[in-house]
């Protein structure tokens, strides 16, 4: 066990590493980041920050050297400066789990492999391979071309209707991509497993997302899907979660089918946006949680007190001066989070606000309305 009163390494500074940071430093952590921008929105809330790449061999070896336990708020870290942390110090998760988690085509494959069902799909690593993922059962036109690596919040993705389309968008990614045939779902789903050092496992419930323009729009918990479909969901997290040895927090985004089953859509090693909620709606956070994994200690209760609802803030809401705060704080259990970000565009995740309330009907109106008023 990593006892309080130790040190943790995070790589990256953003939004995620700044919430992680808030939830350690209250166990009595030290915090040290490790990002480019010296002013990342972790600054203001750790004892150190490390301003170097990624790839900073003498910058890796000082975070490995001044930590207990390094983890991470993303996991496109290159593998060199992975190797380089791993053999001085704990890293959770570990380079593997990062390799499979951040290829979506060894996601897939991995997936697929212990027998979990995705939408149908085929790697592309040439503009040859187009025609022949085309014609796989199951994919066919119209489909989705992904970028195997570093894409989201929709971005590295394109519809394609034709084969030429299809073309364009390869040769505009420059890169290996899968085509995944389209999914008739009903809503979206995650859940987040946390397993610990110790290989003590636990889930957050299924919460339920909408997306709008390939970015997280709204989160509400509870989702509203049967207390079978939950418990099924749950299960599969937690086997992908075991079957990849995962230590700290994994996300399992899923498309819910039929009513009464799943498909698997991504996995994410680490905090997710859609637990953003858990901060208020949990007696331990998805953050706490995560400290808590990677450092051996006992998992904490997951349960939410009531239905919850998080809206996100992204840079539009700025356009036109300062939000109205006030406003949007009049209504009544209202929580404001803003990542210390020091430049507002478009499509930028700024904050998030979280509204709780006795019914899941009512969470997701208030929080709504909440930033209409800004």
């Amino acid at each position: 066990m990593i006892l309080p009163g130790s040190s943790i390494g995070i790589l990256g500074g953003g939004q995620l590493a700044r919430m992680l940071a808030l939830a350690a430093k209250p166990m009595g952590y030290r915090v040290i980041v490790l990002d480019p921008d010296p002013k990342c929105p972790a600054s203001s809330v750790v004892d150190e920050v490390i301003a170097a790449k990624f790839d900073d061999v003498t910058a890796l070896e000082k975070l490995a050297s001044a930590c207990d336990v390094v983890t991470l708020e993303f996991e496109n870290v290159p593998a060199s400066g992975l190797a380089v942390l791993e053999a001085r110090v704990p890293l959770h998760p570990s380079a593997k789990v990062l390799e499979i988690a951040r290829d979506r085509i060894l996601e897939k494959q991995f997936l697929n492999d212990i027998g979990i069902k995705t939408a149908p799909w085929a790697a592309v690593r040439v503009v040859e391979d187009l025609e022949g993922a085309i014609g796989l059962v199951g994919v066919g036109l119209p489909a989705i071309l992904k970028t195997a690596t570093l894409g989201y919040d929709g971005k590295g993705q394109a519809r394609v209707s034709t084969l030429e389309e299809a073309q364009t968008a390869f040769q505009k990614f420059g890169k290996n991509c899968v085509l995944e045939g389209l999914v008739d779902f009903e809503k979206e789903i995650s859940v987040i497993v946390a397993r610990s050092s110790r290989g003590e496992v636990r889930a957050f419930q299924p919460f339920e997302n909408q997306h709008a323009n390939g970015i997280l729009d709204v989160t509400v918990i509870p989702a509203n899907i049967p207390e079978s479909l939950s418990s099924y969901a749950e299960k599969i997290a937690l086997e992908i979660a075991a079957k990849l040895e995962v230590i700290g927090l994994l996300t399992i985004e899923m498309f819910v089918v039929g009513g009464s089953s799943v498909v698997v859509n991504e996995l994410a090693p680490r905090p997710h946006n859609s637990g953003h909620l858990t901060i208020e709606a949990c007696p331990t956070s998805q953050f706490e949680q995560a400290i808590r994994a990677v450092c051996g200690l006992p998992l904490g209760n997951v349960t939410p007190h009531s239905p919850a609802a998080m809206v996100n803030l992204l840079g539009d809401l700025w356009q036109n001066g300062t939000p109205n705060w006030n406003a949007a704080l009049e209504i009544p259990n209202t929580k404001l989070h803003l990542y210390g970000k020091l430049e507002a565009r478009a499509g930028r995740k700024m904050g998030h606000i979280t509204v709780l309330n006795e019914s899941r009907e009512d969470v997701v109106k208030n929080a709504l309305e909440a930033r209409d008023r800004l």
